[in-house]
């Protein structure tokens, strides 16, 4: 009971590091036992996590004697650490938590509870004989107790690291040292330099054994070698240390998520760098002082670990921003309250699954009696798809001086063609309707639009050329077909018959023919509205995979056109 008190005490140490299934992430504390993880906060969840598919009672951080555990508490899909399906587990820091589901949360346990912590040591250190007033150890740690505080000051960040080498010096007793800070990439960079004193050294003045580096990355713990004579062969013989006469080496690898208590990181860890230092004099390191490096090296990586975090959600930030920005000139392009145009009555709608879409459509005249009518649907999603659409969108602006519809598709797949590394294409069905109900247009790749007619449900076509950017040769061509009064053509993206439930079953287009039957003289919104209805119903509580995007036309021949004009219920289609 004693244990579990004490684990209470210190529950300020473990941090879960959420990560969203849109990337973003946030440090969540454990403030309570059991601690509760579930769909939503009705269940009295401390960690509410918005995935439909996963459920509300799901699992529960709880404290034995040795340590925390995760218990699954009924998720159906099963609770999972580190790959491993579990009922019960053990968690040490570094350890990831997921759900058995494609593109949902992710959680990686960080904790610093263990005895090498600052406050673990500060601990011990009144337990430990030998260490009185004066002495060696009592003056380390009160070098250790500086730079703790030093740490957690609101001191410049390159402040607080340079004081943090200065005290690892002081402490080794080394002539000199460096901060190497690691690259996405994992490459090693200096970021700080000292000499002993606290006198800043250039980094090309001090060479640092690259074979200790490689050792301390590799075997992710620390190489500490007192007296090189007596070292392994591969340090003695090492270029660096010959040349220079090096005679101790201490070289710490510094990784997220730490486990100081067992001396060793998780594999999926990264490497946020290294503390270096090294003397021409041999040294003894006591186990004081093996323990305060370790000490400084947890608190060290406190710090970097948070900077990364805080840079992190700076980038977070700023491309939020950015989307922001995107999806502001994204939907002002987007066609918004349709009128409508003598011979024809227009409904649609755009639902990107992300901030911006690749999915696009349009409507607009050409003269007085021919209208366009465009859905694109752009490979990929996100900010590449959505800046394509925006290009597709100023070529067709082209269509209202004149060029030719099969001549400008033609240009844009060469020109796609050519750009390779642009890497996307796209399907997209173009046409132009004219008060005569004649439709002309061309497919390219995209799924075929139905038509309500009084006879029912048809497909318009079912042929069609290659999507733009993908052949080069490709060859488009355009067709015709003649619509009659009160005929309604439905365009749509493959997110609407692609859209899947829970049970990965797709919409599909016979679900979507149902919906449509018998609608022909529905008004264009109440038709729409049926649409996303029947097809959120379908869904249920699965996520949006894919931009969302109906285009609803009904033409009206000229008698009929002037009748609804005149008839006091204007708003019916």
């Amino acid at each position: 009971m004693r244990a579990i008190d004490t684990q209470m005490s210190d529950l300020a140490q473990l941090g879960l590091e959420v990560k969203s299934p849109d990337g973003s992430q946030a440090l969540v504390r454990v403030a309570e036992l059991p601690f509760l993880i579930g769909r939503g906060t009705d269940s009295g969840n401390h960690l509410p996590l918005s995935d439909p598919r996963i459920s509300r009672r799901c699992c529960a951080i709880v404290a034995d004697p040795d340590g925390w555990y995760l218990e699954d508490r009924g998720h159906h899909r099963g609770v999972f650490v580190n790959g491993s399906k579990i009922h019960r587990a053990l968690l040490r820091s570094g350890d990831v938590i997921t759900f058995g589901i494609d593109n949902s949360y992710e959680i990686a346990v960080r904790s610093d509870s263990n005895e090498t912590t600052v406050a673990g040591l500060l601990t011990r250190m009144g337990q430990m004989p030998g260490v009185e007033e004066g002495s060696g150890g009592l003056h380390k740690l009160n070098v250790l107790l500086q730079a703790t505080s030093l740490l957690h000051s609101d001191l410049p960040l390159d402040s607080i690291l340079g004081t943090m080498l200065d005290h690892a010096i002081a402490i080794t007793g080394a002539d000199r040292g460096i901060l190497f800070e690691a690259d996405s990439a994992g490459a090693l960079r200096t970021r700080l330099a000292r000499n002993k004193g606290g006198v800043t050294a250039s980094p090309a003045s001090i060479v640092a054994s690259q074979t200790a580096l490689r050792q301390a990355v590799e075997q992710r713990s620390s190489v500490v070698t007192e007296d090189l004579n007596r070292a392994e062969a591969a340090l003695q013989m090492a270029q660096s240390i010959v040349a220079q006469s090096l005679r101790a080496i201490v070289a710490i690898p510094l990784y997220a998520n730490f486990h100081a208590d067992s001396k060793s990181v998780s594999g999926n860890s990264q490497l946020l760098g290294v503390i270096y230092v090294d003397s021409r004099r041999p040294t003894a390191f006591s186990n004081l002082d093996r323990q305060i490096l370790d000490a400084l090296a947890a608190e060290a990586t406190s710090v970097l670990d948070n900077a990364r975090l805080v840079e992190r959600e700076r980038q977070r930030q700023r491309m939020e921003q950015e989307l922001n920005i995107a999806r502001e000139i994204q939907q002002a392009l987007i066609p918004h309250g349709f009128h409508d145009f003598n011979y024809l009555a227009v409904a649609g709608i755009h639902t990107p699954c992300h901030a911006v879409g690749g999915d696009y459509f349009d409507v607009f005249p050409l003269d007085e009696s021919r209208t366009a009518l465009l859905v694109a649907d752009v490979s990929g999603k996100g900010l590449g798809a959505a800046l394509l659409t925006t290009m597709l969108q100023g070529a067709f602006s082209g269509m209202t001086i004149g060029t030719e519809p099969v001549r400008l598709i033609s240009h844009m797949n060469r020109f796609l063609c050519e750009h390779a590394e642009v890497g996307r294409y796209a399907t997209m069905f173009f046409g132009i309707l004219d008060a005569q109900g004649k439709l002309i247009y061309i497919n390219a790749g995209h799924l075929s639009p139905l038509v309500i007619r009084q006879a029912g449900i048809a497909e318009l076509t079912n042929e069609g050329s290659f999507p733009v950017g993908l052949i080069p040769e490709a060859d488009y061509e355009a067709k015709t077909v003649t619509l009659e009064s009160g005929d309604t053509l439905i365009l749509f993206s493959d997110g609407v018959t692609e859209a899947m439930n829970l049970a990965e079953e797709m919409f599909g287009s016979d679900r979507l023919r149902e919906v449509l039957a018998g609608q022909r003289e529905t008004r264009l919104e109440q038709l729409q509205k049926s649409i996303l209805d029947s097809l959120q119903k379908f869904i249920g509580g699965a996520n949006q995979a894919d931009d969302i995007t109906l285009l609803i036309v009904r033409y009206r021949a000229a008698a009929d056109a002037a009748r609804v004009k005149s008839s006091t219920d204007v708003s019916v289609r």
